[in-house]
């Protein structure tokens, strides 16, 4: 028979934020269909039915059903969308499938994994694992629940996922399983695949349409029951869920940055409480969030060997630069002896600046507020618009010949050790070289070589496992720690001891910890693995200083061609944020130029978001006709990772 239902377009405007009436039969809550929207046709998803028709609305016909969302999907992306400030629409097109079908003839093809090797099923498990799958294993039977998985790297965070998967499986439930960037997907892909053959699925924004499309009709029919994947995969319409491990849990590439600005971690918590299921945030650094809210399974220190002595280098006190003496010699010992080594340098490009001795000018961008990067091919690079340009030879400002580099990137580190140690084979891996070569070939080479380097950005610190690595350095400790972000801290010291367990997995091993500021708590702290003693630490400053765990932050930024628009904008703002926040609102404050546009932001802290996202949002609405008239653009970000 006929039913009402109420469906929201798939559209991006927000004077279209609203659901629509229509009429059709066999529609169910999470019915994704085709329906006409003006004089055009939309697709949709219905979020309720009702027999009994609306009053004073004559509904049309839907034109046809496409395809159909889980219910518990539907209530995830509205949660979203009141929860981030964005709208039905955008949240809904994150959980409904593709528009397009797939040619006709095309072969499905299955997502692959990188020549990384799988690891062994162990015979017996930890006392710490045996107690943390004994919490979980509890937790399916009573309504769900979230923990936090934490143990030091190598302590067997992994086989904790596999076997609560497992556990589900045996429940008839189906898991998820995020990790935080696609380069880590294949090498999880491998472990899950081993244990659970073609029960598992992948889903990235790496994959192709038709991949994607497959892999979602594999998990949609039952055939695979658990998904691995990155961010996008927290979405997955796994049919009876049970569990949602994220691994890597403290990395921000969990935060989307564009519209929904969702949090995969927040939204894995809310999917997991929607659908009765356990979630499990795992980390060896993990986020103070965390570290505060959720119930802890300990799995304490790493399994086989213990993590290796970090010594830290005052770059004070050395001549060489970016290589210091201690770090020569450790790379002769791989020369000597064979191995292989990790090193971390958060910066691309041969030198982070051209600077001027005669004047004192740093060769800037001119369309953002940033330094030019030098690259290889002498021309410099915009990492935040793209602009490229040659690398004068002249100062413009002063006409002086005396231009400086200013620090080194990984171009410049990648140059002095093969001048260095030519003996060793160099695999570089950040964001230059992995568009060109792709990280499933850099890391598959990097593993099978004898004495080798990996010497990257933050990509090489990240939940890789190779055999065989004795050292590991960082380059430049500082390179975070001037940030202007009260996360500055936090993440130098997460990611100093995320490499530093990269080392001595499988044989004695070696770290190394460059730096101007051998005192600094973080790289003091993380040189001795004293993760308990950085949180307590960094949970009093932000307590005191009302930051998360204890406020929620929602940050407006509004950005126009006019270095006064956006700041007149948020001031006009303010008040209406103040009267939901009980004023616990920061700026305006202009913030760096960016690709030609000034921007400004403002910054409430509040312990719920939601009103504060919902006010901004509404005003920013209200807004919109003289904000196009004025050029102005704005975005609300709840729980931003960067302020």
């Amino acid at each position: 028979m006929a039913r009402f239902a109420s469906v929201h377009p798939l559209v991006t405007t927000r004077a279209l934020s609203r659901p629509f009436t229509y009429l059709g039969n066999g529609l169910e809550k999470g019915s994704v269909v085709s329906a006409p929207l003006g004089r055009a046709r939309r697709r949709g998803v219905v979020v309720a039915v009702s027999d009994t028709a609306p009053d004073g609305i004559e509904p049309v016909a839907i034109e046809r059903i496409l395809g159909s969302v889980p219910a518990a999907l539907v209530d995830l992306a509205l949660w979203i969308a009141d929860y981030y400030g964005s709208t039905p629409g955008r949240a809904l097109a994150l959980v409904a499938p593709a528009a397009r079908a797939r040619r006709k003839g095309a072969e499905p093809k299955r997502p692959g994994a990188a020549a990384l090797p799988a690891e062994a099923e162990p015979a017996t498990l930890t006392a710490g694992q045996e107690q943390a799958l004994e919490r979980i294993s509890a937790a399916f039977g009573v309504g769900g629940g979230r923990f936090l998985l934490h143990g030091a790297t190598g302590s067997g965070k992994t086989e904790v996922y596999l076997r609560a998967c497992a556990a589900a499986l045996e429940r008839g439930l189906g898991a998820i399983v995020l990790v935080p960037e696609i380069a880590l997907a294949p090498q999880a892909l491998v472990r899950f695949r081993a244990r659970f053959g073609d029960l598992v699925a992948c889903l990235h924004s790496g994959l192709s349409d038709a991949e994607r499309r497959d892999e979602r009709e594999r998990i949609d029919r039952g055939d695979a029951r658990i998904v691995v994947g990155a961010r996008s995969a927290v979405f997955a319409p796994v049919r009876g869920l049970g569990l949602v491990c994220v691994d890597e849990e403290h990395d921000p590439s969990y935060k989307q940055d564009s519209d929904p600005r969702y949090d995969a971690r927040a939204v894995a918590a809310k999917r997991a409480a929607l659908e009765g299921a356990v979630a499990v945030f795992g980390s060896a650094t993990p986020r103070p969030e965390s570290w505060e809210l959720l119930e802890r399974l300990e799995l304490g220190a790493r399994l086989a060997r213990p993590l290796p002595p970090v010594k830290i280098v005052d770059m004070r006190r050395e001549r060489g630069y970016p290589l210091s003496g201690p770090l020569l010699r450790e790379l002769g010992r791989l020369v000597d002896r064979g191995g292989k080594g990790i090193l971390l340098l958060n910066r691309r490009g041969v030198a982070p600046a051209l600077h001027c001795r005669g004047c004192g000018q740093t060769i800037r961008c001119v369309a953002c507020d940033v330094s030019l990067v030098l690259h290889h091919d002498r021309r410099l690079h915009c990492h935040h618009c793209g602009r490229v340009e040659p690398a004068p030879s002249l100062c413009a400002a002063c006409g002086s010949a005396e231009l400086m580099r200013l620090g080194a990137g990984t171009e410049q580190l990648e140059r002095e050790l093969a001048a260095a140690v030519p003996e060793l084979e160099l695999f570089r891996l950040d964001a230059d070289v992995a568009g060109r070569e792709g990280h499933d070939e850099i890391l598959a080479r990097f593993a099978s070589a004898d004495r080798a380097v990996l010497l990257g950005t933050q990509m090489v610190a990240k939940g890789h496992h190779f055999p065989g690595v004795d050292l590991a350095a960082v380059v430049d400790a500082d390179c975070g720690l001037l940030l202007p972000d009260f996360r500055a801290e936090e993440r130098t010291f997460q990611l100093v001891t995320q490499l530093a367990g990269r080392s001595g997995r499988d044989r004695p091993g070696r770290v190394l910890v460059q730096t101007f500021s051998p005192d600094a708590r973080p790289i003091a702290l993380a040189a001795r693995h004293a993760v308990a003693e950085f949180l307590a630490g960094e949970l009093e400053r932000r307590r005191e200083l009302r930051l998360p765990p204890f406020r929620h932050l929602v940050r407006v930024v509004a950005t126009a061609a006019d270095p006064s628009a956006p700041l007149a904008l948020l001031a006009e703002l303010r008040p209406g944020l103040e009267a939901v926040s009980g004023g616990d609102v920061l700026g305006p404050a202009a913030i760096l130029r960016l690709r030609g546009r000034h921007r400004a932001q403002l910054l409430v802290k509040a312990g719920d978001p939601r009103p504060a996202a919902a006010r901004a949002a509404a005003l920013l609405a209200g807004a919109a006709g003289a904000m196009r008239r004025d050029g102005l653009t704005a975005s609300v970000d709840v729980d931003p990772q960067s302020v």
